[in-house]
């Protein structure tokens, strides 16, 4: 059994979407053998709980856990806020009612806080790693971000020690949605690329999740990059089926920012509850998580909000259960991000295990639509497209009406946890050995 340490910000009880991809390829490891030892912060600024996913960690895995400071506490007291935003996404995406503070907050983070302000616990964590790595050692290093600090820490150690090293990458780094967002100077966008060419130079192997990030990585100078997808895990998702919706519910798992707004969406649904008949009777929408202010205001403003359900965050258990109520998934891609066709959220995956059809808003041409086209589990559209995007509605409610809304799960066996972490497995076999 080889031994690789794996470090990662993301640990349950953490929830939300950072902390699946890694809790489920230790859940499967050991079966390629692989045994992972788990470095994660003792006292992480999580934002969302999720206690359900403790039932993942592998039994019996070593998982290490040093206290690390981030700014977010003074942060809270410097905006009077009690809920503190821990990524920079979060932070962009604040509701409009901080003005100077909040472009303040913004400003630092993408200019002080390089790569992100979970620096402060690189260094502490070189020095113990050293130390720990000399007493016990590993066959492999992995660092999976963001946050990217993570990478920086496993540079450091290859630096020292000269283990091999694999990085993932869940995010690009300079071409992640909300980077342009930041206010970065000219001064910190040289930093933040030095930075990244260095990380993805300096590893052994890269993973990333899509085709376009292995296409923009490459061309930075990386090399001996795969591409492993986020996936689901059978056992999330079930085998029992809850009654389905009576309604035409249209339901999105997952947090909602501004820069994510679906307006031609709201207004083909304002128009179909007008041009339609029974669809305002048989409509719901469903937005389960956190959702900005901004994305309520529109949907108001196009009088839909009679049809707005709003349970907030649920457990991963809990989205499952509701997923597979829904009549329709709706995934949304951020079209002002510069790496809009390579994102792949991670909810995409237990969609398609579900077999409820998918309407996508996003690029036509990128990884998310090929995946569409190849499991045939559902349509996309260009966020403005409302020709497009009336038609795939009306198609579904068709089917709604007629009680064939449903999808052939199609090649979804590609994107079981366990098949993938195979993958995995594959890769790290293949990397060098020190003794």
């Amino acid at each position: 059994m080889r031994k690789a340490l794996i470090i990662t910000y993301y640990w349950p009880p953490s929830g939300g979407a950072g902390v699946q991809r890694w809790l489920k390829f230790v859940k499967y490891l050991r079966e390629f053998g692989w045994e992972p030892v788990i470095y994660t912060p003792s006292n992480p600024g999580f934002n969302i709980i999720d206690e359900s996913l403790s039932k993942d960690i592998l039994v019996g895995i070593e998982i290490i856990k040093k206290p690390i400071w981030e700014p977010y506490t003074f942060y809270k007291r410097f905006t009077n806020k009690k809920d503190v935003p821990n990524t920079g996404s979060e932070i962009v995406s604040e509701k409009k009612s901080s003005g100077f503070i909040k472009k303040l907050s913004i400003w630092i983070r993408g200019n002080i806080f390089i790569p992100d302000a979970r620096k402060f616990w690189i260094k502490p964590s070189v020095r113990f790693l050293t130390k720990y790595l000399k007493n016990s050692p590993v066959d492999l290093i992995i660092s999976s971000g963001p946050p990217h600090s993570m990478h920086l820490v496993a540079l450091e150690l290859k630096a020292k020690l000269n283990i091999p090293w694999l990085a993932d990458f869940r995010d690009p780094w300079t071409d992640i949605d909300y980077y342009k967002e930041m206010n970065i100077s000219a001064f910190s966008h040289r930093k933040h690329q030095r930075l990244e060419l260095k990380t993805i130079t300096s590893c052994d192997a890269m993973v990333v999740v899509s085709q376009s990030m292995k296409d923009n990585y490459e061309k930075m100078g990386s090399k001996n990059i795969h591409i492993i997808t986020n996936g689901f895990d059978p056992s999330d998702i079930g085998e029992t089926i809850p009654k389905k919706n009576n309604k035409f519910s249209i339901s999105h798992i997952g947090t909602l920012p501004p820069a994510f707004n679906m307006n031609g969406l709201w207004m083909v649904l304002k128009d179909l509850c007008v041009s339609l008949p029974g669809f305002k009777e048989n409509l719901e929408i469903k937005l389960i998580g956190n959702v900005d202010a901004n994305v309520v205001r529109e949907i108001t403003t196009n009088k839909l909000e009679e049809y707005l359900i709003l349970p907030g965050y649920v457990s991963h258990q809990q989205a499952a259960t509701l997923m597979k109520q829904s009549c329709v998934l709706l995934v949304v891609i951020n079209h002002k991000s510069p790496n809009a066709k390579g994102i792949l959220t991670g909810k995409i995956f237990e969609y398609l295990a579900t077999g409820r059809p998918v309407l996508a808003i996003g690029p036509t041409d990128g990884d998310l639509a090929k995946i569409l086209e190849d499991s045939e589990a559902g349509n996309i559209a260009l966020y403005d497209d409302i020709d497009t995007i009336k038609s795939i509605v009306t198609a579904f409610y068709q089917r709604y009406l007629t009680n064939e809304l449903g999808t052939n799960n199609k090649k979804i066996n590609n994107y079981t946890r366990r098949f993938l972490t195979a993958k995995l497995a594959d890769v790290m076999n293949k990397l060098p050995i020190l003794h």
